[in-house]
């Protein structure tokens, strides 16, 4: 196992265990506070069929609760704020679960008395469970400051700058470790540099105070696959880029990590999960019906396959229904245009309504997509895009969708300055991902789809 899955498995079964001790707790609590003649005995009521389950299930409810929030996603570096916040808030999710699934039939008839009672479980849930999270991460923190545990950075800049900004991540305990810097202004250099030191991230100074050759080699730097940040003096100079976010107690700016928190991500997967399996299981009849209808308007497949760039650059291949001919492409990589004559005639009315996109959802319950994300796209045009806007690359930091803000906003592009136009509305999502933003994109994508405005 990996350290980051061996400290996410210390996490969940740490959860289990004091749920467990807490639910324990608060049953013995709750038989004393049962009348009279409701069990012979403690011991015979804690090992009821009813009891027992409930010791199995409902701690395993909050470990599931807890996974959905995001707690597990990234289990080094937590806010000591943020656990807290997070164990009280899931806790007392569980509790207003758990009485109204259970607690609500027992036999208490002052509404008071069941008001404690809630309270008492809350915090005999609350308690066992912060305390053991607080040991571990108090463990963490003195390996981080122990060395043990750290993320060798390369520093752009000059030995001057790398020795201030050591000495600084050194008084904050950042687990940022500085492994050598390298004064250069070319984006090949650093990453020879950065593989030659085995460094997985870049701390980018101001080079020889110039803005200009500094803020190119950071366009230049995205397309490397290393976390990048930046110190304060040259936030200001890129603060429009997407995703601009504070390392916690750090003295630099990480620029590389789509704006969107572990619990919108986890939410966003189940919601993919549920609606994909849902929509395919009603699409059948349109599916069949359109497999008629493709087969019988030209010779060919009725599903047509590609291969995307998708979430953290892995390439997928993606589904749709063809709506062109098998020959399309014979000649190399084209894009569609208006009135493009390879595109079949039922191909039209499928494109218009967006009709052809419909297989995807198969890629959204694999994992490959997501129903609302950037738009993938083939490596040949990837290419063609990093060219002229590195920064492209932070695209591939969520799922790619079956619809986007680029979608809905431009549509589909026909040559590489349209692809371009699009892809600043999907830097734009990248910086405001909300499941509120996403249904909105899904009402917008709903009325272009009714009004046939898919190109």
């Amino acid at each position: 196992m990996t350290p980051t899955q061996t400290q996410r498995l210390r996490y969940i079964v740490s959860d289990y265990l004091m749920a467990n001790i807490g639910w324990l707790t608060f049953n013995i609590v709750r038989f004393y506070s049962l009348p009279m003649g409701y069990a012979v005995s403690l011991p015979n009521w804690l090992c009821s069929h009813g009891t027992l389950l409930g010791q199995v299930l409902f701690p395993l409810m909050m470990v599931i609760l807890w996974g959905i929030s995001g707690y597990y996603n990234r289990p080094f570096f937590k806010s000591r704020m943020d656990e807290l916040l997070n164990t009280v808030i899931v806790v007392f999710i569980s509790m207003l679960i758990i009485f109204f699934a259970v607690l609500i039939n027992d036999d208490i008839p002052e509404r008071l008395r069941n008001y404690e009672m809630m309270l008492i479980m809350w915090l005999c849930l609350t308690m066992p469970t912060y305390i053991a999270r607080l040991c571990i991460t108090q463990s963490t923190i003195k390996r981080v400051r122990c060395g043990k545990i750290s993320s060798p950075t390369l520093l752009v800049g000059t030995r001057e700058q790398e020795r201030a900004i050591a000495s600084q991540l050194t008084r904050a305990s950042s687990a940022l470790r500085i492994v050598g810097s390298i004064d250069a202004t070319d984006a090949d250099s650093v990453f020879a540099e950065a593989k030659r030191m085995g460094a997985t991230g870049l701390i980018i100074c101001q080079l020889h105070n110039d803005i200009t050759a500094t803020t190119s080699l950071i366009n230049a730097l995205y397309a490397g696959g290393l976390s990048i940040h930046v110190t304060p003096d040259l936030f200001h100079s890129i603060m429009m880029r997407p995703r601009l976010s504070s390392v916690a107690a750090e003295p630099v700016i990480d620029i590389t990590t789509a704006n969107i928190s572990d619990a919108t991500l986890n939410l966003k997967r189940l919601g993919d999960i549920v609606v994909s399996s849902v929509a395919l299981i009603l699409l059948l009849p349109l599916t069949a019906i359109l497999a008629v209808l493709i087969k019988k308007d030209s010779a060919g497949p009725v599903f047509y396959r590609q291969e995307r760039v998708g979430y953290h650059k892995k390439p997928f291949f993606i589904y749709k229904f063809r709506t062109m001919r098998t020959d399309a492409e014979a000649a190399g990589p084209q894009l569609t245009a208006n009135d493009d004559p390879r595109v079949t005639r039922i191909g039209r009315t499928l494109r218009k309504y967006r009709i052809d996109e419909l297989p995807q959802f198969f890629n959204v319950l694999r994992g490959d997509m997501s129903i609302v994300g950037p738009r993938p796209e083939r490596q040949y045009y990837t290419e063609q895009i990093l060219k002229r806007a590195p920064y492209y690359c932070l695209i591939h930091q969520v799922r790619p969708g079956i619809t986007s803000w680029g979608m809905v906003k431009f549509g589909y592009a026909s040559t590489i300055d349209e692809m371009l136009q699009r892809v600043t509305y999907d830097l734009v999502y990248l910086e405001n991902v909300s499941l509120g933003v996403d249904l909105k994109i899904l009402f917008h994508t709903v009325s272009t789809v009714l009004s046939g405005k898919g190109k």
